[in-house]
This record gives C-alpha cells, structure tokens and sequence, in this order.
C-alpha cells in the first residue's frame, strides 16, 4: 500500500527524497510547501520538479487518501457535510460551517467512537478505528483546497467531529502541530479547539504541555448518576474528578476553558440544572456553549424550546458564568457528527 504523504514529517519527506529517490534535498522543501502552501495534490500540479521524480513520487505516495462518497449541503448554504470513505473503506464525516464570516471544520478523529454517550449518532455506531494523524490532517486539506477556489480559507477547526480526540491523542496532537506549524498550513494554534469527554489523565497531559490549542469539556449533567446514564465514560471519570482535572488546566495554562452542554427537553435544561452547574462552575475561568440537543433516532429525547434555552442561559449569566447559545447548523442535512455513517457502517 502507498504511504501517505500526510503522514510523513518534513524530515521524512526529506530522508525519502535524499535516500531513496537519491534527489538534492530542496526538492524536499519543492514537494512539502507544493503540498501545504500551494495545496497541490495532483502530479500535473506539480511542474517544479523533474517528470521523473514525479513518477516516483506517484508510485510510492499517496496524496489522496480519502474519497468524498456523499456530500449535502443545507439550505442556507452555510453548512456542507461530506461523508469520506478511508482506504479500508470505513466511513467519516466532515463539516464546513460558513457564518459570521469564518470557514469553521468540525473534522473527525477516529471512525466511529468508544466512548459510548446515548445522545451522540458516533456514540450509537461503536468503534471502530484510530485515524492516523495524515487521515485527519487530509479531511482539512481537501476543504482548504475546495475554499482555495472561492478565494477563501479554513479560518478555525474544532475536533468535535467522530471520535474522541483524547483517545487517539498523539495522532490528533501531531495533526495540529502539523497543520499549525508555519512552514505546513500556517493556522495558527489558538485556531483550534479540541473536544473531550473529559478524559482525566489526557487533560492533565494537555495541560502540561501547556499548548495554546483551545480546550472544551463535553459536560450535559451535573449529577453523576444523570451524567453516567448519558455518558458511560462518567464511571470512570466522574464530574468531581473532570473539574478537578479542568482547575489544573486552568492553572496550569491561564486558559479559559469551554463546558459544552446539549440542551435536551425535561432531561438537563431546567432552571435549576443551569444553578447547580453555574454552583459547580463557580471560580473557574470557563465559558458555557450550550446548544439544543441534535435529535437521532435511538434517543428519544427532543431538543430544548428557545424560551427554556433562554431561562437556562438566564440563570448561569446570573452567577457570572458566560454562557452563549450556539445555534444548531445543517439540521435539514442531518449534520450532527455520525448521523451519515452510521449508515454506512460495515
């Protein structure tokens, strides 16, 4: 099988070009920005180099390995959700989001998911695999090329997409810095943000390595009981050991930490659900993104009304805790993460 370029470090390419091609090392340097700068993908595109590395480039690396199966768009075009299909043929989904004047990526860290939360279409399908820091690297690539055709740019990705990012944590960490990295795509690292179930050790990790990546905790409940019947992974991290886990970081970075809250009717969204959280947020430098709950077909719950939605903000910005409602983006396109291939599965 072809190795993905993706995958490959600078210093990779560059020991592949010099001691197996047996080519000077600037054409390393040639190939690497070709890819990342200019966003060239195909062999024609790249007429800087010699035809004949060029045919052994193509016989050994891969620069496209993953292929959009589906593509829907939302009625207000702001929101366009591509189903890829890997090498093995597994599934992942990628979102573009197109509002207050930001290209935003809600890209994907593994095929399906572990972590098991009964609200979460990913969740409902299972694991499946890791993607490999090139596989997620890619799903930016191919949008940045698309966007680079209406003179636009990926502005800001968030790791919110299938998978749990801090399970598959060196691949997605290698994926920033790569894409971050001023001599690959130049976003910067505060472009980002990574969103996890609240894996205690791997947020202590992050926190210690003191990146400038944005973090965001999935929350949803404030009582353990209530917040292990939605996320399965509270039994092993219970909300005492997530917060403790989060003051850390915290203290650690001085960074403002993100609590994301899916609104679901008569299950978390009530009055005194937003005081309890806003008692156990208290003193931490945090922010709360709560959106009305995504609807799939193995939860049976509905998504909050706005006027709750709105008493549920209300009461948290009461006690000082910020709160901002996201609005739900490409519902009439099903693009909540894992509502696509969940169809697709093996």
């Amino acid at each position: 099988m072809k190795i993905n370029f993706y995958d490959l470090s600078f210093e990779q390419v560059e020991q592949l070009i010099v001691n197996e091609f047996k080519e000077p090392f600037f054409r390393a340097k040639q190939i690497w920005e070709g890819v990342y700068k200019n966003l060239w993908y195909l062999p024609e595109d790249f007429s800087n180099i010699p035809k004949q590395l060029r045919e052994k480039l193509w016989e050994s690396i891969s620069f496209q390995s993953i292929s959009p199966l589906k593509t829907l768009e939302s009625n207000d075009q702001e929101t366009i959700k591509i189903l890829f299909q890997l090498n093995d043929h597994k599934a992942i989904e990628t979102v573009l989001m197109k509002y207050d004047k930001r290209n935003t990526l809600c890209i994907s860290t593994q095929a399906g998911c572990a972590m098991g939360c009964v609200f979460c279409a990913t969740g409902q399908m299972g694991f499946k695999r890791h993607l490999s820091a090139g596989e997620i690297i890619e799903q930016v690539m191919f949008f940045a090329r698309d966007l680079k055709l209406m003179d636009e740019k990926v502005t800001n990705i968030v790791m919110m997409g299938m998978g749990e990012p801090f399970h598959n944590y060196d691949a997605t960490m290698t994926a920033i810095d790569r894409l971050s990295d001023t001599n690959g795509l130049g976003l910067g690292a505060r472009r980002f943000t990574v969103s996890t179930v609240g894996l205690v050790p791997m947020i202590k990790r992050f926190a210690d390595e003191n990146r400038q990546t944005n973090l965001a905790i999935s929350l949803h409940a404030v009582d353990d009981n209530e917040r292990s019947q939605l996320m399965p992974v509270n039994k092993k991290y219970p909300i005492h050991d997530v917060i403790e886990a989060c003051k850390y970081y915290v203290q650690k970075t001085n960074r403002r930490i993100t609590f994301e809250w899916a609104l679901i009717a008569g299950k978390n969204d009530s009055e005194k659900t937003a005081q309890q959280l806003a008692n156990l947020l208290k003193g931490l430098l945090c922010h709360v993104n709560a959106i009305p709950l995504n609807p799939t077909n193995q939860f049976l719950y509905q998504a909050s009304n706005k006027d709750q939605t709105l008493k549920f903000q209300k009461v948290l910005e009461k006690n000082g805790i910020p709160c901002t409602i996201r609005l739900r983006r490409g519902i009439d396109i099903n693009a909540g993460c894992g509502q696509l291939a969940i169809h697709h599965q093996d």
